[in-house]
C-alpha cells in the first residue's frame, strides 16, 4: 500500500491499514475521575478472560503533539492493566490534516502500538470526531467492540450528527469514554452528550498531566477487558483508583 495518505471513500470513511502499517508521515479535580469510573463500573460486564477489543481515538491536528506523544508514552500501561485480566487488542484511530482519518488493524502488543504512533506527526485540520464514531461502529457490527476510548479538546462538526452516531452506538451496547484535554465549554457539552447517549463516561484531565490521563486510560483497558467487576480489581492494586471507588455509593 502506498504511503501517500488515501481520501476517504465516503464522507465517513476511514482509511484502514489491515496489517496494523501506518503511512509516515480549569482544574481537573477528583470528582471528574470519580465520576469516569464510576459510570464505567456501570456498565455491563463482561466474562473475564474473554478477549477485550478497544478502540483508541486521538485528535492528531496541530496542537496535540504534546498529548500525542504523552499517549504514545503511556499506552503500555493499558495493555499491562489487563494482562491479568484477559487479553486486549487495541485499534488505533485518528484524524489530522484535510479529511485524513485512518485506523490501524486490532494490535495485541505494546511495542507495535508505540512503533506505529511513533511514525505519525500531528497535522493542523478540522476535527473529525463524526468519522471517529461511524468507524467505531462499523467496526462494533464486524468483529466487536467493547469500549472506545476518545482523547481530544475540541469539537468542531455538527453537534446532532455526533450525537446521532453516539445513539447508534449506544444501542449496540458500546460505551465511549471521552477524555477532554483542557476546558473548552462547547467541546465539552459534546463530549457530555456523547458518553451519555454511548452509555458511556466523560472526564476531564489537565493540559499534560500524564498521571491523570493515565488512570483513566488504565480504568477504561481494565472495562474492556474484564467488565465493571475488573475496576474493583483495579482499586487493590492502584491507591487512586482505591481512593475513587471507595467515595461511590
Amino acid at each position: 500500500m502506498s504511503g501517500e495518505p488515501i481520501k476517504p471513500r465516503g464522507r465517513d470513511a476511514v482509511s484502514a491499514q489491515p496489517d496494523g502499517a501506518v503511512p509516515q508521515a480549569g482544574t481537573s479535580t477528583s470528582e471528574d475521575i470519580a465520576a469516569f469510573v464510576a459510570n464505567a463500573r456501570a456498565l455491563s460486564p463482561h466474562a473475564p478472560g474473554a478477549k477485550g477489543r478497544l478502540i483508541f481515538a486521538l485528535d492528531a491536528t496541530m496542537s496535540r503533539q504534546p498529548t500525542w506523544d504523552m499517549a504514545c508514552a503511556l499506552q503500555a500501561d493499558m495493555f499491562r492493566e489487563t494482562a491479568a485480566l484477559g487479553s486486549l487488542d487495541i485499534r488505533l484511530v485518528y484524524y489530522r490534516g484535510f479529511n485524513e482519518c485512518r485506523a490501524t488493524g486490532w494490535i495485541s502488543d505494546s511495542a507495535r502500538l508505540a512503533t506505529l504512533m511513533g511514525k505519525i506527526d500531528c497535522r493542523g485540520g478540522d476535527t473529525q470526531i463524526g468519522k471517529v464514531l461511524s468507524e467505531s461502529r462499523r467496526e462494533a457490527v464486524a468483529s466487536g467492540v467493547r469500549a472506545v476510548v476518545f482523547v481530544g479538546d475540541a469539537m468542531e462538526e455538527n453537534v446532532d450528527e455526533l450525537c446521532a452516531k453516539a445513539g447508534e452506538l449506544g444501542m449496540l451496547k458500546v460505551p465511549v469514554f471521552v477524555f477532554q484535554e483542557g476546558h473548552d465549554s462547547v467541546a465539552e457539552q459534546a463530549f457530555r452528550e456523547i458518553a451519555r447517549l454511548t452509555g458511556g463516561a466523560w472526564c476531564r484531565f489537565d493540559p499534560g498531566a500524564a498521571a491523570q490521563l493515565r488512570e483513566l486510560l488504565r480504568a477504561a483497558a481494565a472495562y474492556a477487558a474484564g467488565g465493571r467487576e475488573a475496576l474493583l480489581q483495579l482499586a487493590k492494586t492502584a491507591s487512586g483508583a482505591a481512593r475513587l471507588i471507595g467515595q461511590m455509593k
